[in-house]
Formats: structure tokens, C-alpha cells, sequence
């Protein structure tokens, strides 16, 4: 029985990916829970499938993916080009298997230098879920351990959001220049160290598998080489879908090879 958990805003993008969940994924006579990220019920909900020992699956805006206009509402611009993640039993992917390039466009150019630490911290809610304690605890105490290990310069970037300083800015400019990226579960690790920044990450971020979670290594950090971070970057890609990848049935066909 597939049960997906619609957030109740009738422009939320869970209802253009729970009915192609509903089309595309194979049923089962036992509950399989669909979750669009972590708002409304589903953390509440999400503990529940835990307690009783049903299986749940997380989804969410893809790792490499042309980025969705989400203020004051979603908007997809190419449907062919906008990829999400469809995660079991948690928040990131956390098993791989080799892939092949087939949907990789791009390749890793190795890592560059740079001087200044980015601290970019998750949203309160995945925060509290992951870490047990509000984003402002995490920064301080990231920059605090930070502070005891280096005099490099720090910088915050939180998520861009409407009226927040980051709202309207890339990325890619604080990347500049940056010695590595200080995160706990944020996607900006992706975008880091396929720009050729090193990682410090939580250890189920995605991005774990070639970053560093350990602080006190932040003066010697790990730098996987070239084709480690190119098959990484494979395997993302074959974990993130269209929406008519979903539809289609091949995200379930491929995800079961995954697990």
C-alpha cells in the first residue's frame, strides 16, 4: 500500500510528486510511507513509521539539479532538467552502488586553494532533527570548534530566503576563494565540492563519502582524487529523477538496484 503524505498548500510540489509516486512505484501489501521533506506532520509522522517498523522513504529536491524558483511559490522552469531525490528511510542517500556516466554532463576539475571557511548551516527544522539543538546552537558551537582549531577567516552563508542577506546571492561567489565548506546536512556540499572546495560534513550528509567529519582536520583536509569525486558524481546521478522519471516507474526500477 503506497501512502504519501501531501503537505495541505495546494501549490506545495508534493502534489505535482506524490501522484507520480502513486503512478510510477510498485505496491505492496505492507505501508510504504511517502514524505516530501520534513514540514507539516511529517517528522511527527516520520517517527511513528520508525516506532512501528513500517518503511518510509524521504523526498526531495535533487543534488544536481536546475534550481526550482520557490518564493512566493514553487516553480518548475524545465521539467526535464529539475531532478529530486527519493530517499529510504532518511533525509540523504546513503548507500551506493557503481554506476556508469550515462547521466552525468560533467566532471570534476579538481580542487582549488583558498583561504576563507563557509559555514553553512541547514535549515532549523533539519537541524533539530538531525542534531537536536536550533540552527543558532549549531553555528555557534560549529564556529567555536572552528575557532579552536584555525585563524582562517569564517563566513556564514544560511539558506537565501525572502528579506534574509542571502537572498538574491549565489553560492558560488562565497565558494570563491574557499579553503572548505563547514556543513551538517546542507546540500551547499555538493555544490562545494563539485566547484573544487573540500568538505567537513555531518556523517549522514551525502557528500560524507568524500568530505571529512572531523574539525579538528580542517587545517589537512581529505581530498579525495578526481575519480573518486567523478564516481561519486555518478552515483548522485543516479539517485536523483525527473518527475516523469517517477511517473514512469524508473526511479523505482533503479532505486531497487541502489538499495
Amino acid at each position: 500500500m503506497i501512502v504519501t503524505h501531501k503537505l495541505p498548500w495546494n501549490k506545495c510540489l508534493s502534489h505535482q510528486l506524490m501522484p507520480a509516486i502513486e503512478k510510477g512505484w510498485k505496491d505492496e501489501d505492507k505501508p510504504i510511507h511517502f514524505f516530501w521533506g520534513l514540514a507539516g506532520k511529517n517528522i511527527h509522522e516520520i517517527t511513528m513509521c520508525e516506532a512501528q517498523g513500517q518503511e518510509w522513504w524521504y523526498v526531495d529536491n535533487g543534488y544536481m539539479t536546475q534550481q526550482i524558483t520557490r518564493y512566493p511559490e514553487p516553480i518548475i522552469h524545465d521539467y526535464d532538467k529539475t531532478y529530486f531525490r527519493i530517499c529510504k528511510g532518511g533525509i540523504h542517500t546513503t548507500k551506493f552502488k557503481e554506476c556508469d556516466n550515462k547521466r552525468l554532463n560533467t566532471e570534476f576539475k579538481g580542487w582549488q586553494s583558498g583561504e576563507h571557511i563557509l559555514v553553512c548551516p541547514s535549515s532549523p527544522t533539519v537541524t533539530f532533527h538531525i542534531n537536536g539543538i536550533s540552527q543558532e546552537e549549531w553555528i555557534d558551537k560549529t564556529i567555536n570548534e572552528i575557532k579552536s582549531y584555525t585563524d582562517r577567516p569564517i563566513k556564514l552563508r544560511n539558506k537565501p530566503r525572502p528579506g534574509n542577506e542571502w537572498w538574491n546571492t549565489s553560492i558560488l561567489d562565497d565558494l570563491k576563494g574557499a579553503h572548505c565548506l563547514v556543513t551538517n546536512m546542507s546540500l551547499a556540499a555538493v555544490d562545494a565540492i563539485i566547484n573544487g572546495v573540500p568538505c567537513i560534513t555531518d556523517k549522514k550528509n551525502v557528500a560524507n563519502f568524500v568530505s571529512s567529519q572531523d574539525i579538528s582536520k580542517i587545517n589537512s583536509l581529505f581530498k579525495p582524487n578526481n575519480d573518486e569525486i567523478n564516481k561519486w558524481m555518478r552515483m548522485l546521478s543516479h539517485n536523483q529523477f525527473t518527475i516523469k522519471e517517477i511517473e514512469d516507474g524508473i526511479a523505482f526500477k533503479v532505486l531497487q538496484e541502489q538499495i
